[in-house]
């Protein structure tokens, strides 16, 4: 039977893009247990030629611009992640779930249904964040102003059996409003400090407003500050360091929009949010609004190329490493290649950018990390898979030892699938036996989606679609 409906909305609130404050307080009901893992299937832009949309697929695991969306817990030795899901009878129905591999049993809990967000659209996946209380806390997004957005936190430390909603309020000139409405966002909890979140507001001023907002506990929150608004607006990702939050963003140029993004821009702050720098210290005056501007990594769109900017970790000097994908156009299919991976590492003179490899699809998105004994590693679908050029391929694993100068693959992870995977992610502070986690899915057509995570040896599990008990022991992916 299918999982009900549980956010009730009105003809206005689907029509308006703003709603009553008591009705995105409405009606939210949590803590249903599912029987196994399916991820949710999602479409964008019709292309009306073999490859069927612009971007689709098995989208559990989507955006780049959603962080976190699995957390390593060393107290409770155990990977909480959260993903979008879906009905038993509809791989397009948006479920937002929480679970946890048990690093000491080596199983995976069932998962909780938290929020039924009442749309197919996975721009409003959730993103997870674990409190130094051992608290779990679950942003669920919305895409744009039409639905609302909700924050849960679970009732006791490292458990995900029951969650409330946190009715949480920002400060505007003094007064509290409801937050109730964010995009992309991104939650970095700071043990002592608490919450530093960038994220997206719409039209506020530009169509993608980066924005950046503070809380010490989750429930009262800092006025949200705009960090850019460049013509049309931005995509961004952030990090946080041993003692900075930076982020990285692109633009979206004047009067093209999204579809040309272009440029990579980088800002970091040292003094929690209140003031914002280039990687050089130069200080920037906010909200960015000249193309040409201190935060400016590397102009591309003088090259003609398009930027899609997937990941950033610092170093262990604390300075900034981006991956994007640099491509001709948006359109899917060969003609608009290569589309290149690259790394822009900050060496605390310049910016040194290096290519990786090339794959298939803007939509490649793979993430980062820099270890402990200087190896880069790369985790993400470079192959071409199944669907060749639509979104996702196969799997592989790449290292560098020099700083991103070079690399090779290492190992490939996924061979001879019958789905593309993509969207693979990094836990924050990522254990070596729950290391990425992403899903798969057919683009050209709605279809089952499966979620995988591997180990740092790049061996693959399949989180199970059906579950008979309470936990159970992830099958290892027999790769041909």
């Amino acid at each position: 039977m299918r999982i009900p409906m549980m956010l009730a909305w009105t003809a206005m609130c689907l029509t308006s893009p703003l709603w009553a404050a008591e009705t995105s307080q409405a009606i939210v009901e949590v803590n249903l247990k599912d029987d196994g893992y399916r991820g949710v299937w999602y479409s964008n832009q019709p292309s009306h030629d073999e490859y069927v949309y612009k971007y689709s697929g098995g989208l559990g695991t989507y955006t780049a611009h959603h962080q976190p969306m699995a957390v390593y817990s060393p107290q409770a030795k155990k990977t909480f992640f959260c993903y979008g899901g879906t009905a038993k009878d509809s791989c397009q129905h948006l479920l937002h779930m929480v679970s946890y591999y048990d690093h000491k049993t080596g199983e995976v809990s069932r998962p909780t249904i938290v929020v039924d967000k009442a749309t197919n659209d996975a721009h409003d996946n959730p993103v997870i964040a674990l409190d130094d209380k051992g608290y779990i806390w679950i942003f669920s997004t919305s895409h744009g102003l039409s639905r609302p957005s909700f924050i849960h936190r679970s009732k006791k430390p490292w458990d995900i059996e029951q969650f409330e909603q946190i009715r949480a309020v920002r400060i505007e000139h003094g007064e509290p409003q409801p937050l109730d409405n964010f995009s992309y966002f991104q939650a970095w909890y700071v043990p002592g400090q608490g919450f530093v979140c960038p994220f997206t507001r719409y039209k506020f001023p530009a169509l993608r407003t980066s924005c950046f907002i503070t809380s010490p506990d989750g429930v009262t929150w800092s006025n949200w500050r705009r960090l850019a608004a460049i013509e049309q607006g931005h995509y961004q990702v952030s990090a946080v360091g041993r003692g900075k939050v930076g982020a990285a963003s692109n633009f979206h140029p004047e009067p093209q929009g999204l579809n040309w993004r272009t440029n990579l821009y980088y800002m970091e702050s040292v003094d929690w949010g209140k003031t914002w720098q280039s990687a050089d210290c130069r200080p920037l005056s906010l909200p960015l609004t000249e193309v040409r501007n201190p935060a400016l990594v590397h102009d591309w769109q003088s090259e003609g190329l398009k930027v899609y900017i997937m990941d950033i970790v610092f170093d262990g000097d604390d300075r900034p490493v981006i991956l994007l994908i640099t491509s001709k156009g948006y359109q899917s299919g060969p003609a608009n290649g290569p589309r290149t991976w690259t790394t822009c590492r900050w060496t605390g003179r310049q910016w040194e950018i290096h290519p990786i490899t090339t794959s298939g699809s803007n939509y490649d998105m793979g993430s980062l990390y820099l270890e402990s004994d200087g190896t880069w590693r790369l985790i993400g679908p470079t192959e071409i898979g199944p669907q060749p050029f639509n979104p996702g391929g196969e799997v592989a694993m790449w290292t560098s030892d020099d700083q991103g100068k070079t690399w090779k693959m290492v190992r490939q992870l996924t061979r001879g699938s019958p789905r593309n995977h993509g969207y693979v992610r990094r836990p924050l502070n990522a254990h070596s036996d729950f290391y990425a986690f992403w899903a798969d899915g057919q683009p050209r057509q709605p279809s089952e989606s499966r979620l995988y995570f591997c180990n740092k040896a790049g061996d693959v599990f399949v989180l199970p679609a059906k579950m008979d008990a309470d936990s159970a022991k992830p099958a290892r992916l027999v790769v041909k």
